[in-house]
């Protein structure tokens, strides 16, 4: 995609709150945390992890920045982290920053909560396979007491999906789908060899597990918290597919203020 055809937003933006909102803060903390990790790094060394470790590309997106890390969340949904190094011109300690821009036709539908917690847990990824160091939480094959109220909060509306959205969903959510028996069965790379895999059943509800050669390059907590964006974005589709239906509360939760207030939508709860 050429930088012509390219149209970034901000974080605020996406809030839409008409005032710096908590998640500019949280982004400007992250950006500083993690900002020593990357001032000595060479660049084909970043290059490598970013491309290969991250799956994303290591780019110039026009903001005169040294160099932006670009990775999909999902498609039409684009990450960029900007790095610009100007010395202590100012006098105040600070050397360089990180600036965090958005683009895709699907970002602003995604809310400032999901994006801003991506967003650290890939700084925290980038850091650890910058430093060589092991993650400490690999409990993959235990829920959390969060992922099991999310499981049980988002189910009901996959009932409404049909084999028509088959193609339409994988297409909309970058992932392999199989219609089965008993429901519908999801499976997505999150990262480089590293897989989630969504099971949902007309009984039992929903179900998530995770595969890969390289999950162990990321902490349980981490990979849960990229699974539930993904059930989120689920629910995006099936809310936009069905919006003439009566749907769950829960799925009108899963945009973001200015997507909302766009679709004039009176009915989302915090």
């Amino acid at each position: 995609m050429s930088q012509k055809k390219r149209e970034f937003m901000t974080i605020g933006q996406i809030d839409a709150t008409g005032i710096r909102g908590p998640h500019e803060k949280e982004l400007e903390d992250i950006g500083k945390n993690k900002i020593d990790t990357f001032k000595d790094i060479e660049f084909d060394e970043l290059n490598k992890i970013v491309k290969h470790d991250l799956g994303g590309v290591l780019e110039n997106i026009g903001f005169n920045e040294d160099w932006t890390i670009t990775i999909e969340m999902f498609p039409d949904v684009v990450i960029h982290i900007a790095y610009t190094y100007f010395g202590d011109e100012f006098g105040d300690g600070i050397e360089a920053e990180f600036k965090f821009y958005f683009s895709g036709q699907k970002v602003s539908w995604v809310p400032g909560e999901d994006s801003a917690t991506f967003i650290d847990i890939i700084m925290d990824f980038l850091e650890r396979r910058i430093k060589n160091t092991e993650v400490f939480e690999k409990n993959y094959d235990q829920h959390t007491e969060l992922m099991e109220k999310v499981l049980k909060q988002r189910t009901d509306p996959f009932r409404v999906l049909k084999s028509k959205d088959k193609k339409a969903l994988s297409d909309f959510l970058g992932a392999k789908i199989w219609q089965t028996a008993e429901g519908w069965r999801i499976k997505r790379e999150l990262l480089p060899e590293i897989y989630t895999e969504i099971i949902w059943d007309h009984d039992s509800g929903l179900d998530i597990s995770f595969s890969g050669e390289n999950l162990e390059n990321i902490g349980s907590y981490h990979i849960e918290l990229l699974g539930i964006f993904t059930i989120n974005h689920i629910l995006r589709f099936i809310t936009i597919e069905y919006e003439t239906e009566e749907l769950p509360d829960i799925c009108y939760v899963m945009f973001s203020r200015y997507f909302t207030k766009e679709k004039n939508w009176e009915h989302r709860r915090a």
